[in-house]
């Protein structure tokens, strides 16, 4: 069994189909993690337990994902020692979701969450990732291998782009 490293959490389990972009990229580089939900309005005391000794279990990285009001990152990361990766998710009560990405991006100084973009959970799992291959120099390869394998990709569909016309590749996108 994998060490869990990384702890992804959520404030609702609505949030989930969302935050399973961090679990595949987790996944797909090997990297143990844990799965629940810490609501910071509903569960505050959990939130508080939670965030005081994920470090004592061996967690790394928190990646916490929130919609709304979005307070469980930056309330992780006012408690937690841990780099807390924030994702922004548009809920069902939400202003389009910038109410839950400002939330997250706009933390008082000395309190920091690393913010990606709104439903941005496989970023969030691709950035736990490269912070975890700092003192892993196997992971740092199989980080360095993915990007180059994403730019291969980016070059082919170029090459592809320039071989046909726009239209003609829109088109073949669509059908797809």
């Amino acid at each position: 069994m994998k060490q869990i490293v990384v702890s992804v959490i959520m404030g609702s389990d609505s949030d989930l189909s969302v935050m399973v972009g961090a679990v595949e990229i987790l996944e797909q580089f090997g990297i143990g993690y844990e799965v629940t939900i810490v609501s910071a309005h509903r569960t505050p005391e959990r939130l508080v337990d939670f965030s005081k000794k994920a470090h004592k279990r061996g967690i790394k990285v928190i990646i916490a994902g929130a919609g709304g009001a979005a307070h469980l990152p930056g309330m992780v990361a006012s408690v937690s020692p841990l780099p807390v990766i924030g994702v922004p998710i548009k809920s069902s009560n939400s202003i389009d979701g910038w109410d839950s990405i400002l939330s997250i991006l706009q933390m008082p100084s000395g309190v920091p969450v690393a913010t990606v973009a709104l439903g941005g959970a496989k970023n969030a799992g691709i950035l736990a990732v490269e912070i975890l291959s700092v003192a892993d120099p196997k992971l740092l390869r199989s980080v360095t291998e993915y990007k180059k394998k994403l730019s291969s990709e980016v070059k082919k569909k170029a090459v592809r782009l320039e071989e046909l016309d726009a239209s003609v590749y829109l088109e073949r996108m669509r059908t797809k």
